[in-house]
């Protein structure tokens, strides 16, 4: 376990360094922060900003499609509780031959687009990008801290997402990430990071971006500066994760597809807004038969929506409502 005290140290160097040169000069801090923004953008070129890679990249162009089943490919029958499964040193469930189910705790991981709708069919994918090691730790460590709320997890995915520094980082977002991360994962929250841009750069920016990447772009923006100024709620924030109605309907890919896991089984998802999904598994009895240990972490998993106007769901191994009094029928033989 690391010393709270050594993290503390660290932010408060990273904040003194960043802040110490003018934080004694009232009215002066945003100012500043807004010309030095502006000049990063001029030094940088807006291309470059541009170029920024995303905190996560996964798109239904990652999903793997191959040996992917219709809804009703599968007779499932004699569903299982996936959490009464014996769990994994490393996280997740041990998996044997036979169907699962859990309704778990989900996030978004792409702001600026829409909630989950009805008939929207999502596929497995892999978490990709540059902060997927950070996403991953998060959602793996927040299983250890249940005394922290899912919405303030939600708000610190969201920032990662949008690409804020930390050291702009306040209040219970900066509490949640040092809580959730390590000292070093938090130095690399500073890496490939964008300041809040100023509205004449954010213009110019948006004016050569397609019309579906502008919002995803103008939105991130937003929750930069609501973190910056260290005063919002949660639906602020949401408000600019998640665009209200929904997107355009796309029926190639119907809701309940199985995807094949590269382990071997086969999984769906069934998404309640973007905080909650039911997950189903299909483990074939020969891939447990060839004497393999299956392990399902759902913490590096993505339900990826092939709806391109959708959300990512990052998935947990955080049952919702879980009922240990029932008694789990399972056939690892």
């Amino acid at each position: 376990m690391e010393n709270l005290k050594v993290k503390c140290q660290f932010i408060t160097l990273l904040l003194l360094i960043s802040f110490s040169s003018y934080s004694q000069f009232s009215g002066w801090k945003d100012k500043l922060s807004e010309a030095g923004a502006a000049l990063g953008a001029k030094t940088l070129g807006l291309d470059k900003i541009l170029k920024k890679p995303a905190a996560i990249s996964t798109s239904f162009e990652d999903v793997n499609k191959t040996n992917s089943k219709l809804p009703d490919f599968f007779l499932v029958n004699n569903l299982q509780p996936l959490y009464l499964l014996p769990k994994a040193p490393t996280g997740g469930y041990i998996l044997c031959d036979g169907f699962y189910e859990m309704t778990n705790k989900s996030y978004c991981l792409h702001a600026g687009t829409f909630a989950p709708s009805k008939g929207d069919g999502y596929m497995y994918a892999p978490t990709l990008g540059p902060k997927q090691e950070i996403v991953t730790s998060i959602l793996k460590n927040a299983e250890k801290h249940p005394e922290i709320n899912q919405h303030d997890i939600q708000i610190l995915l969201w920032t990662i997402i949008a690409r804020t520094r930390f050291a702009d980082y306040s209040g219970q977002v900066k509490l949640t990430a040092i809580a959730l991360l390590s000292t070093l994962e938090l130095t690399h929250l500073e890496g490939g990071v964008l300041g809040v841009l100023p509205e004449s750069v954010m213009n110019k920016a948006k004016s050569t971006l397609p019309e579906n990447i502008q919002a995803i772009f103008q939105a991130e923006n937003q929750i930069r500066q609501l973190v910056a100024s260290g005063n919002y709620t949660y639906a602020e924030m949401e408000k600019y994760a998640i665009l209200a109605g929904m997107a355009p309907e796309r029926t190639d890919v119907p809701s309940g597809i199985w995807t094949l896991h590269p382990d071997g089984y086969y999984i769906r998802y069934f998404p309640s807004g973007y905080s909650i999904t039911k997950v189903q598994i299909y483990v074939p009895r020969e891939i447990i038969a060839a004497g393999k240990t299956v392990i399902y972490d759902a913490t590096n998993d993505i339900a990826c929506p092939a709806n391109t106007g959708s959300q990512r769901l990052a998935q947990t191994n955080e049952p919702l409502n879980p009922d240990y009094k029932v008694k789990i029928k399972i056939n690892c033989k």
